[in-house]
């Protein structure tokens, strides 16, 4: 029998991981002293400690190699158990390798304009919301404004009060000089009659969203539209549906530089 100092050694795993393979039931030593408590170990049990070194490896939880070492589990469901763990890994390698994309692009942006970039794109997942909207073809972009007064109106006279920021979704495929196909919503959490001209729905959320916040006027926004777009293409993404501009902090004023919008396109990888 060996000590768990010289097991330790023999099998150049720590002393620490021995013990809670130990309470883990991964690993229990052949025999404890019932005086001192020292644990002892068999060189027998060097193929069972190798057996869980190699699921580490692999990547698998300490409770998965309990299930996998469980002398019930048949070889088909082992058979499982490495396919879902094969698919997690090729998606963690999607994931990182996109991650690179990304950073070759900032790089080569970065050269090019010899400074970092005004503009931080970030990725996210965008949940489904209730919402109060009203959708007309307006004359130009500036013009929603008149459906979020006519909403905030509506909403006031029913006593329901938004729960978030207000947003505008721009259903055209691309910028347009009139006849814009514009929307203007409230996200809110009561119930709310609905009128001709009032909708209530439950807005689609996103898996994956690209979005940039634009700090200032509204009469630079298309600064931050260029960029983001740029940005889309550059990374290897392609728009999947119409645009949202969430207004943080916003108002009537087309040049009030303290405006605060997010813009957003669902995105998804390109092949």
């Amino acid at each position: 029998m060996l000590k768990i100092g010289d097991f330790s050694k023999l099998s150049q795993v720590s002393i620490k991981a021995l013990r809670l393979y130990d309470r883990m039931g991964l690993l229990t030593p052949t025999h404890v002293d019932g005086t001192n408590g020292y644990r002892y170990y068999s060189a027998s049990q060097l193929p069972r400690l190798n057996r869980i070194l190699a699921f580490k490896d692999l990547g698998f939880s300490l409770e998965q190699i309990m299930q996998l070492l469980d002398d019930r589990i048949s070889s088909a469901q082992i058979r499982g158990m490495l396919r879902l763990k094969q698919a997690e890994l090729q998606q963690h390698i999607q994931g990182e390798t996109a991650r690179l994309a990304r950073v070759a692009a900032r790089l080569r942006q970065i050269e090019q304009e010899g400074n970092m970039p005004n503009y931080e794109v970030v990725l996210k997942k965008i949940s489904p919301m209730n919402v109060a909207s009203i959708r007309e073809i307006l004359p130009n972009y500036p013009a929603v404004g008149k459906l979020f007064k006519d909403l905030t109106d509506y909403l006031q006279q029913h006593g329901v009060k938004p729960i978030d920021n207000c947003a505008a979704i721009w259903h055209d495929a691309g910028y347009k000089e009139t006849d814009v196909d514009g929307e203007a919503i409230e996200v809110i959490d009561k119930p709310l009659p609905e009128s001709d001209r009032i909708k209530v729905y439950e807005l689609s959320g996103w898996e994956q969203a690209a979005c940039v916040i634009h700090h200032g006027s509204y009469n630079t926004i298309m600064e931050s539209y260029n960029y983001l777009l740029t940005w889309i293409e550059t990374n290897g993404y392609q728009i999947v549906g119409p645009n949202r501009e969430i207004y943080i902090q916003g108002g009537p004023e087309q040049d009030n530089e303290s405006y605060l919008t997010e813009i957003q396109f669902p995105v998804e990888k390109i092949g």
